[in-house]
């Protein structure tokens, strides 16, 4: 006979214990069952063959929790050591792949999860926004193509809420079947639902949603909390019901007129979105489109979202925000501008302020983003950060990776993120994807650059497609030629810009890159064209020349 204790989580009265009990009782190798509801411990009489993690699986399908923390075979010495753990705050990509590689290796997860499950990318960025994305794509092409003298053209009718019940519906999908299935399957991750903050550096109070409170002691602590929008102090608008992405990706309805405060990848993304979908949209942009990437790449934007009517006003601010008889009225430095629906898009601030981290000895920057090494590490001992809320860049597949490697140092590994070679793509039409160091970058390290820059008049499925507005450029160093970076806008430039990435990371020239075969007819084929220009003339080069 085997005695077993279990530690149970998430009841909250005896009626709770009383189903952990039945669901431990109805094992055939359990011979009796009790549960604590007081001290939230059960202790099991189980047959000696019976495996500890079969009872944890009959918890947790009766919707609660456990660990084993004693057993006789424990002090019979037949029991491995108690398992490291590990205490997540978060539920999105960083928290989750720090979950899943902790178990794997060997750890015991506590998740704690304030909103939804699944964080920003699933719920309301990635996701929603490259499916309103792509409709709009689709509604564009149906509206106006360079085909239209062959194939007649018919304005589309935008039935808004059937748009926005797939999209839902695709949404809700990939959360569970991502996130909330993945939770419900692992024994070894504990969900935790509630608001954490730090006691001190190895323990976190949880308020949980019920009212009640839990302490939680972990040997590591990752912290994935993300970040939300920030809101400029613009005089007026906080008295406004301006948008932010979560709620004009939600929206019932496409607005006549749609003013855009920003300038960076969500304001275009949306922007043109609308645009598209039948807004009138209007971008006010306090310097330039994409301001920190290469200038080439916000004036080839500009230039195209002006073709498609909408009105970008650089150099451009708001001094006020007032919202009279259900109109937005902005006094901006180029006169009035009124519109039916205001999207503030002017960057994210991290999640980090309601987290007692005073209590810790975690260094904040002066922005509120935790300050980590490329080991993920805080400078907290155990407490370790990544995604959205560290000062990492802002992409859910750099918090991926990150949360990985921050599981793989928790748990004696030794795992470091390089970010140098890192691809980012804007999802415009065309779009915007760059990788490595523009030449302004390059400068700054002081690397000496020769670079070249290929209109897409020059790639022949730019032609076939009678599409030719945008470019493709590759930076190099001067003296080697080996490739440092490379920037393009073209359509499917996020299908491109992989290889341009990995050709970086293979520390190949531009020579290298020349010689490579690339298939006919394909925008990738961009990236050799461009790369023959630093020796060759490519107006005069055949098809597919060699």
């Amino acid at each position: 006979m085997n005695n077993i204790t279990l530690r149970i989580t998430g009841m909250t009265c005896e009626h709770c214990a009383n189903t952990v009990v039945k669901a431990l009782s109805n094992l055939p190798e359990v011979v009796s069952a009790s549960v604590s509801y007081d001290d939230g411990l059960a202790s099991v009489a189980a047959q000696s063959e019976i495996d500890t993690d079969t009872l944890v699986r009959a918890v947790k399908a009766s919707g609660y929790n456990a660990e084993i923390i004693g057993s006789d075979d424990a002090a019979a010495g037949k029991a491995v050591e108690a398992k490291l753990h590990i205490a997540v705050i978060g539920s999105g990509g960083a928290a989750m792949a720090c979950a899943l590689k902790a178990v794997e290796r060997g750890a015991r997860v506590t998740l704690i999860e304030r909103g939804i499950i699944g964080g920003t990318c699933v719920n309301f960025g990635c996701v929603p926004s490259k499916i309103m994305i792509r409709a709009a794509h689709i509604a564009h092409l149906r509206t106006s193509s360079p085909f239209d003298g062959g194939i007649s053209a018919v304005a589309p009718t935008i039935q808004r809420d059937w748009l926005l019940a797939q999209q839902q519906a695709r949404v809700d999908e990939l959360r569970h079947a991502k996130y909330e299935g993945i939770l419900e399957s692992i024994p070894e991750i504990n969900l935790l639902r509630g608001e954490a903050r730090f006691k001190d550096g190895h323990t976190l109070i949880v308020h949980l949603r019920d009212g009640n409170e839990r302490v939680v002691s972990f040997d590591r602590c990752l912290i994935a909390t993300g970040a939300s929008a920030a809101v400029p102090p613009i005089p007026g608008l906080n008295d406004t019901p301006y948008w932010i992405s979560t709620e004009a990706l939600i929206s019932p309805a496409i607005p006549p007129r749609l003013t855009v405060i920003g300038s960076s990848v969500v304001a275009v993304e949306l922007a043109q979105a609308f645009a598209r979908l039948g807004s009138k949209v209007t971008i006010l942009a306090r310097h330039t489109l994409l301001f920190h990437e290469d200038p080439a790449i916000g004036e080839t934007v500009t230039k195209a979202f002006r073709a498609e009517g909408i009105d970008v006003l650089t150099q451009t601010q708001a001094s006020s925000v007032s919202f009279v008889d259900s109109e937005f009225v902005l006094v901006t430095n180029q006169g009035e501008i009124r519109a039916d629906k205001l999207l503030v898009a002017t960057g994210r601030s991290p999640n980090t302020r309601s987290l007692g981290l005073d209590n810790t000895g975690v260094t904040l920057s002066p922005q509120g983003n935790i300050v980590i090494d490329n080991h993920m590490r805080t400078s907290s001992p155990d407490i370790y950060a990544a995604g959205d809320c560290t000062d990492q860049p802002q992409f859910v597949y750099v918090a991926a990776a990150a949360g990985t490697r921050a599981a793989v140092n928790m748990t004696g590994g030794e795992a470091a993120l390089d970010l140098t070679v890192m691809p980012a793509v804007v999802f415009t039409d065309p779009q915007v994807a760059t990788v490595g160091l523009s030449e302004a970058e390059a400068h700054d390290k002081g690397i000496e650059t020769v670079s070249r820059t290929l209109s897409l008049e020059n790639v022949p499925r730019a032609l076939a497609n009678f599409y030719t507005r945008g470019f493709i450029k590759l930076v190099a160093e001067a003296e080697s030629l080996r490739l440092l970076g490379v920037q393009a806008v073209t359509p499917e430039a996020g299908e491109i810009i992989q290889t341009a990435a990995i050709a970086i990371r293979a520390r190949m020239t531009v020579q290298d890159l020349a010689d490579q075969l690339f298939p006919y007819l394909t925008m990738v084929e961009g990236l050799k064209l461009c790369a023959q220009t630093f020796t060759k003339d490519v107006k005069q080069l055949s098809c597919c020349a060699g």
